[in-house]
C-alpha cells in the first residue's frame, strides 16, 4: 500500500442539524436526572435519522466550571442516542478521578457532548489544531484527546502529539517510531452552556 493511499484525507460526516443536538442534549440530562435523582431504570426510545447512526461520542460533565467526568466511546455498536446516554450516567459515576454525581449536583451541573467521526489514520503534518483530535495507539497502549483539548490549552501539533502519547502511558516522543499507529478523527462540540437553536423546550422521552 502507498503512503497516498494509506493516509487518504479525514472525510468528516455531514454536521448534525440544531434540533439533533437539542435532542442528544435532552437525552444525556434526562438519563442523570432519572437515574440519579429519581433512581428508575430509563434510556431513550428507539432512535430515528442521525441518532440512529452509529458513532461514537464523548460525555463531560461540569460543575461550577470545574470538570466532574467525562467518558466515552471510540467506536460502538450502538446509536448516536443510546452511546450519549450510556456516556451521559458512565460520566456521572464510572469516571474514576472522581466521586459519583450525587442527586443534588444535578441541577448545577453542565453537559457538553463531542460526537466523533471515525478515526482513520493520519500524517502529523496533516493534523489541524482545532480541526482534529487523536489516537495513539502502540500494543496495549492507547490514548485519546479530543480536538477541543489542544484548542483551549493553545498546543502546537507537536505538543497535541506527545500529550497523546502520555495519555496512552507512552514517551512523549513515541509518536515518531514507526511502530506507532497515530489516528485522527473530527468531533462536534455542543453544551448546554451554549445550546443549539432548536433545543426541545418539553421533550417527550418515555420510560423503558
Amino acid at each position: 500500500m502507498s503512503l497516498a493511499s494509506k493516509f487518504r484525507p479525514l472525510e468528516f460526516p455531514a454536521p448534525l442539524s440544531d434540533k439533533d443536538k437539542g435532542s442528544l442534549l435532552q437525552i444525556a440530562r434526562q438519563t442523570l436526572v432519572e437515574t440519579i435523582v429519581h433512581d428508575r431504570r430509563w434510556e431513550p426510545v428507539l432512535a430515528t435519522g442521525a441518532l440512529a447512526a452509529r458513532r461514537g461520542a464523548f460525555v463531560t460533565l461540569e460543575l461550577s466550571g470545574v470538570l466532574r467526568g467525562c467518558v466515552g466511546q471510540v467506536e460502538t455498536r450502538k446509536s448516536l442516542a443510546q452511546t450519549v446516554a450510556h456516556c451521559a450516567l458512565a460520566a456521572a459515576l464510572e469516571d474514576d478521578r472522581f466521586n459519583p454525581v450525587q442527586a443534588g449536583e444535578i441541577s448545577e451541573t453542565t453537559i457538553e457532548i463531542s460526537v466523533l467521526s471515525l478515526p482513520k489514520p493520519i500524517t502529523p503534518s496533516a493534523i489541524e489544531i482545532g480541526r482534529h483530535g487523536l489516537v495513539i495507539e502502540r500494543g496495549p497502549f492507547r490514548g485519546l484527546l479530543l480536538p477541543q483539548v489542544a484548542t483551549e490549552r493553545n498546543w502546537t501539533p507537536e505538543r497535541f502529539l506527545g500529550e497523546t502519547c502520555q495519555k496512552a502511558g507512552l514517551p512523549a516522543d513515541a509518536w515518531k517510531s514507526s511502530e506507532t499507529r497515530i489516528l485522527g478523527f473530527s468531533a462536534e462540540v455542543f453544551s448546554e452552556l451554549e445550546p443549539p437553536a432548536a433545543l426541545p423546550s418539553s421533550p417527550q422521552f418515555p420510560h423503558r
